[in-house]
């Protein structure tokens, strides 16, 4: 019996981690808290310092995240696209990493862009964030338009969940979930 409940919930861990958008997380139509995190150079911030002044677009991610690796470039492809119309966020949780380890990373690895750390866990509490790869997309409101979890979502479409973006020229769509 112990057996098949560990099987079923290791099926449940890889369906979540394999799928899009997901119903799991902070609930769509929320307004997007706030949390205590850090910059990579250990500067406090909040994430409600972020909100309400354009879209913003969190990625709940880790240098260790396969899923992260995978969707990073849709998100790199977003970014160059959304310049100064979106925020993007790079939010690193704490599991296995530290703050310098995220910074050599993103130095190496990443285009330049908003990197944080989620040094006490508190975005992943507020976000009730249930894995890496997580992508929450927040209006220019503050509220929470769409969520996901995994390497193959379609960032497009998340993004389409805004409605037009100013400047774009024709209507995103309404793609995704």
């Amino acid at each position: 019996m112990i057996r098949k409940a560990v099987v079923a919930s290791a099926l449940f861990a890889f369906a979540v981690a394999s799928a899009g958008a997901q119903d799991t997380g902070i609930a769509l139509g929320t307004m997007a808290p706030g949390a205590a995190v850090h910059m990579l150079d250990g500067t406090a911030v909040n994430l409600s310092s972020y909100i309400g002044k354009t879209p913003v677009v969190i990625e709940f991610w880790a240098t260790w995240c396969p899923l992260c690796k995978q969707l990073e470039p849709q998100l790199a492809a977003a970014k160059e696209k959304y310049a100064g119309q979106v925020t993007f966020i790079g939010l690193a949780v704490p599991q296995s990493e530290t703050p310098e380890k995220v910074k050599a990373f993103v130095d190496k690895y990443m285009m330049k862009g908003t990197w944080l750390f989620d040094t006490d866990g508190a975005a992943v509490k507020a976000f009730t964030a249930p894995h890496t790869s997580y992508l929450i997309v927040i209006d220019k409101g503050g509220k929470v338009v769409y969520t996901g979890v995994g390497g193959t979502q379609d960032v497009e479409a998340a993004i389409a969940k805004l409605g037009p973006i100013k400047g774009m020229g024709t209507s995103m769509g309404k793609g995704g979930r």
